[in-house]
């Protein structure tokens, strides 16, 4: 049987940036974890939409495309065309993990969630002429998460590795829990390690949804990594790393460059509307502190459009930004995700505008504000950005720190560049 799996991507006008910034920075992941875990004996190509077009013309039998909400319209195009010319086509990936029914208007099967169990035994079903239309197994047992396969013609600067999987905090606008659900589980720490031996890059990042979920582990983890001489940023949540030095010092050793923390929100009450529990805004200016004195970076996520939010929102968030003296941030405008609580929410209230889904990018508003108009939060966002990654403010951040060198002043200001255009409303 011969397979093609897909990641599919609608570039948009200006492909030759897409290619250089996020294919040659950030690898093919999803194709990587899809090749692993399909069984031997099947003849498998890939392609990676990020690099090259999709040829329809290829000749084999089934046709495995992972999409992203973003990227979803796109994919059923892809997708119903190959089924025109007689393929067999699975969609898998957030957006079918979220919306299975409405996949399954454009595929011959869907998977729901993750896919260690679900792929292979879909295969076995297809040699049997036995598909079915939909495929969920439960939560996959971290020892059976294998290593994602290297694919020699998807180098990239930067490495990714994924040690656990599941949050159970189940923020109520995060899609993370369509794939991996709410279960922790964390791999074997020597499988990871392994994994990162192997890895070609230098630097890395790792793709869990957080690294302080379970700080032990991840301190155990730290520790087996002194002496890999790498570099990698990684998430964690804002309360753990204020109360927990040893973390922090750990973190250091083993070659931590960048904690990436979601603030969300520097208003209490906002964080109290949306369920972020693990975040108190008096205690952020010393969590940053804290990581800063340990040689860190950190770079900071928030979002607008909450509830609770005014038009002021925007100028607060640029002075507590400047105030916490953060090297990097990201400002997206919230975004309602199909499968999340909030996305059930706002289609309750009706307060959904589109379902377009090349919207849901989190730089177009697709639902109707509460303490603002559309318009107001659309420019209230792109400006906040454009403020923050001025050439000004960029020069200044890149001397912040006692360890000025002028290749982390060249790699800052290259850095934040490439943010600029990536977070662009």
């Amino acid at each position: 049987m011969k397979i093609l799996l897909v990641l599919s991507y609608k570039k948009s006008t200006n492909s030759i940036l897409n290619k250089f910034i996020i294919a040659s920075s950030y690898p093919a992941f999803t194709l990587e974890q899809l090749v692993a875990i399909t069984p031997g004996g099947y003849d498998v190509e890939y392609l990676d939409e990020r690099l090259r077009p999709v040829d329809f013309t290829w000749d084999g039998d089934v046709v495995g495309i992972s999409t992203t909400t973003i990227n979803a319209t796109h994919a059923y195009e892809l997708a119903d065309e190959f089924r025109r010319r007689g393929r067999t086509v699975v969609l898998g990936g957030y957006h079918p993990s979220a919306l299975p029914d409405e996949a399954k208007q454009h595929a011959d099967s869907v998977i729901i969630g993750e896919a260690e169990i679900s792929w292979p035994r879909l295969l076995k079903d297809l040699e049997k002429n036995s598909l079915k239309h939909l495929y969920r197994s439960k939560p996959v047992e971290p020892t059976l998460i294998p290593s994602p396969t290297h694919l020699p013609e998807y180098d990239a600067s930067t490495g990714i590795v994924q040690a656990t999987r599941g949050c159970p905090y189940a923020c109520k606008y995060c899609a993370v829990q369509n794939v991996e659900g709410c279960l922790f589980r964390a791999r074997p720490i020597p499988n990871v390690i392994k994994e990162i031996q192997h890895l070609k890059q230098t630097r890395f990042y790792f793709a869990d949804g957080s690294m302080t979920i379970n700080s032990t582990y991840t301190k155990q983890l730290f520790e087996a990594m002194g002496g890999l001489h790498k570099r990698f940023s990684c998430f964690g949540n804002i309360n753990v790393l204020q109360a927990d030095e040893e973390l922090l010092r750990l973190a250091r050793d083993a070659g931590c460059e960048q904690w990436q923390i979601g603030f969300e929100s520097i208003s209490q009450e906002t964080l109290h509307a949306i369920g972020k529990k693990t975040n108190t805004v008096d205690k952020y200016a010393d969590a940053v502190e804290k990581i800063h004195e340990h040689g860190m970076e950190v770079m900071g996520l928030f979002m607008f459009g909450f509830d609770t939010d005014t038009t002021r929102v925007f100028d607060a968030t640029l002075e507590a930004v400047d105030t916490m003296r953060l090297e990097r941030a990201g400002f997206a405008i919230l975004t309602p995700y199909p499968g999340t609580a909030l996305f059930k929410e706002l289609m309750r209230t009706k307060r959904i505008l589109t379902t377009d889904w090349s919207k849901y990018d989190l730089r177009h508003v697709v639902f109707r504000p509460k303490n603002m108009t559309v318009e107001q939060l659309q420019d209230g966002t792109r400006s906040l950005s454009k403020e923050f990654y001025s050439f000004s403010n960029c020069l200044r951040r890149s001397f912040h720190g006692n360890d000025w060198t002028i290749h982390r002043f060249m790699n800052r200001m290259m850095g934040d560049y490439f943010l600029s255009k990536f977070y662009q409303i």
